[in-house]
Order: structure tokens, then C-alpha cells, then sequence
């Protein structure tokens, strides 16, 4: 069975920016594999860390149970996903048991280091996974597939200078626009949090929002998820391109801009 592994900073990361390319894979009869790097334990104002890792934890599996995917733990702290040795090879394990066609993580620019660091450590983790002289925590036989390796848009759709950045191309979610914000409600803990602070369902309206933004940027889709393909380099064929070929009847090919990052 094909497969694809989304692997993201934090706990919601993976429903706010690829939860609807997620869905149309599992529609198309890929094996999903969920993993967030960090356990989210600074994700409340309140509780204590471990508490709070605790619950964080609990939502993931269940929004990786609701999406269909398999569940990979979490390997650190939040604001403590560094592009160290030992982090990287427990994301590396993670690849290598997943054994990916298709790789989805964040963008390689974005607002805070947690999100560019996890990205940088996806795309490594990536290349080693047919290395069998790269020692994996805990270790694990390499995976001599190829993989194609897919950048999300950066929240907010800009990088840390606050430049748009355009997408490659756009797959449209608003057929499961629905399902994704079903999938966001797992997280109760952040959306309680949010709405005490912000205001009733503001959590998951900002999903909605940000799927809206992107559909605008495609100039044909009311809701959209935008997507970068990282260089085939080491990872795949020049040619290959699992995701749009998957999708092909929901995606719309984007005409970058010079200036994006």
C-alpha cells in the first residue's frame, strides 16, 4: 500500500495545514502516518507541562484515530525541536518504519524556529532513510525507497519577514474543508483556550480562514491547502510527483513569483 507521512512541530499543526490533502490521500488509498516532533506541553496557561503533554498527547490520537492514520510519538519539548543528533534520529526511525512515498511537512520558512526546525528534520530524516550507515533511536533497517518530499504553506501563508509566499500548486479542500475542522475539535483543550480568550469557535474559524486565503491565492477554490515540492535530489526521480498524481482532479498548478522565498 502506498503511504504518506505528515510530520509536523506541534499538536493541531498537522489538522490546520495538511489535514485536507490528508483526507483526499486516504480517499485515494494512501496509508496515513501522523507524528508531531514536540508534545505541545507549552500549550496552556494554566496546567503544568506534563499535564498539559498529557492531554496534548490524548488529542493527537485521537485526531490521528479519526483521520485513519498511524500514530508516532513525540520525541521533545515544545521550543525544543533543534536540528541536533538525537532528534534527528528518532525522526529518522519514524520515516524508516513508515516507509513514505509521499512526505508532508512544513514550509522551510516560517514564523517560529519549532516549525522550520521540524521541516529541516523531515527532509533529513527523508534522505537518510536508505543510508544503513546512519544509526537511527531506536534503530531501524533502512528504507531504499524513493520519497518525494511536499512543504506546506507557513501559517498565516508568510515567511518570518512577512512575505507572501506563493504556493507551487493548490489542492482544493472544500469538499473536506468540514472534515478538517472535525478533525481540529479533537484538540478541545486548545479550542477551550482560544475561545475563552478569544472568542467561541475563533480556534476553528482561523482553520477556515486560512484554507479561505489560499483558495483566494488559487483564484478557483473556495478552500485550498498549497503545497512546495522540495527538490527530487537524493529523495526521488526528477519527474516524480506522487501527490499530483494522486490528486490530480483536485489540484491546480501555481505560477510562483519571483520574489517568493
Amino acid at each position: 500500500m502506498k503511504t504518506a507521512f505528515a510530520i509536523a512541530a506541534h499538536p493541531d499543526d498537522i489538522e490546520f495545514l495538511m489535514a485536507g490533502t490528508l483526507l483526499l490521500l486516504r480517499e485515494a488509498g494512501y496509508q496515513l502516518h501522523y507524528m508531531t516532533v514536540a508534545n505541545g506541553c507549552c500549550g496552556s496557561m494554566t496546567l503544568d507541562r506534563q499535564t498539559v503533554a498529557r492531554i496534548r498527547r490524548d488529542e493527537s490520537r485521537a485526531a490521528a484515530a479519526a483521520l485513519g492514520a498511524v500514530f508516532h510519538e513525540s520525541v521533545c519539548d515544545d521550543l525544543e525541536i533543534f536540528y541536533d543528533k538525537p532528534t534527528l534520529a528518532k525522526v529518522a526511525a519514524a520515516v524508516r518504519e513508515a516507509d513514505p512515498e509521499i512526505v508532508l511537512t512544513h514550509s522551510p520558512v516560517d514564523y517560529m524556529e519549532d516549525h522550520m526546525n521540524a521541516s529541516r528534520l523531515a527532509v533529513t530524516a527523508a534522505f537518510a532513510r536508505g543510508m544503513p550507515l546512519y544509526p537511527t533511536d531506536p534503530p531501524r533497517p533502512p528504507a531504499p525507497s524513493k520519497t518525494t518530499v511536499y512543504h506546506a504553506q507557513p501559517y498565516g501563508n508568510r515567511d518570518q519577514l512577512r512575505r507572501l509566499v506563493q504556493p507551487d500548486f493548490f489542492v482544493n479542500t472544500t469538499d473536506v474543508i468540514e472534515g478538517k475542522v472535525a478533525l481540529l475539535s479533537q484538540h478541545a483543550s486548545q479550542k477551550k483556550w482560544l475561545d475563552d480568550s478569544q472568542g467561541i469557535d475563533s480556534y476553528l474559524e482561523r482553520l477556515r480562514q486560512l484554507d479561505a486565503e489560499v483558495g483566494r491565492m488559487s483564484g478557483r477554490f473556495a478552500y485550498a491547502e498549497g503545497w512546495r515540492r522540495h527538490s527530487h535530489l537524493g529523495f526521488c526521480d526528477e519527474q516524480d510527483d506522487p501527490l499530483c498524481d494522486a490528486l490530480r482532479k483536485k489540484v491546480l498548478l501555481g505560477r510562483p513569483s519571483e520574489n517568493s522565498p
